[in-house]
């Protein structure tokens, strides 16, 4: 098992940055694959960006492509997402998830492929 732990949220204006962190447990973080989700109040959950097991390989949402990156730190168990040139649109709680997938690039984009989430870290971004 794995538990997980975001950081990093906050309220920052419209062109802004923030660089969400997700601390993990366990001996076996660079076994999962790891993503970023996020709920805006009265929306679905949306995925964001997924990383590989070992970095190798990343997926974003159409939306974020460009402005937002997601990276890792096995040796540290945690997970980043830097975001960049933030939107009022990008509003919403944060959350990280982890599939258990050990020597596979896998990406997930669907939340269901997930196992362990974390509870979440508000973004708000002021116009």
């Amino acid at each position: 098992q794995v538990q997980l732990v975001e950081s990093g949220g906050g309220l920052v204006q419209a062109g802004g940055s923030l660089r969400l962190s997700c601390a993990a447990s366990g001996r076996t973080f660079s076994s999962y694959t790891m993503g970023w989700f996020r709920q805006a109040p009265g929306k679905e959950r949306e995925f964001v960006a997924a990383i590989s097991w070992r970095g190798i390989r990343t997926s974003y949402e159409d939306s974020v492509k460009g402005r937002f990156t997601i990276s890792r730190d096995n040796a540290k168990n945690t997970m980043y997402l830097q975001m960049n040139s933030l939107k009022p649109e990008d509003t919403a709680v944060y959350y990280c998830a982890a599939d258990y997938s050990p020597y596979s690039i896998a990406v997930h984009s669907i939340g269901n492929e997930y196992d362990y989430w974390g509870q979440g870290t508000q973004v708000t971004v002021s116009s």
